[in-house]
């Protein structure tokens, strides 16, 4: 168990294979919590600000069909492929 002094200034220094493994660095924030027992110490580790962006790929949806390529959403193509069905009849 590491030990740790109080200096004049109310300070107190981790040490530094502690610091280390749990990645602290100059400016972490950390809680301290009162308990029955003593002084809990708790990193804060805010979240971070991300864009909508950076979250894509995050999560896929399973396949439900064929893949699909440009040309099936080109609206000259679109246009096209309905002209051919109206064209051709079933035989009767």
């Amino acid at each position: 168990m590491a030990t740790m002094t109080v200096s004049s200034k109310g300070q107190i220094v981790l040490p530094a294979d502690i610091r280390r493994r749990l990645g602290l660095m100059a400016g972490t924030q950390m809680e301290i919590i009162e308990e029955p027992d003593g002084v809990r110490l708790v990193v804060s580790r805010p979240v971070k600000a991300t864009s909508i962006a950076a979250c894509a790929g995050m999560v896929t949806a399973p396949s439900t069909g064929n893949a699909r390529n440009l040309a099936d959403f080109d609206p000259a193509s679109l246009l096209n492929n309905k002209r051919r069905k109206t064209l051709v009849r079933a035989p009767e």
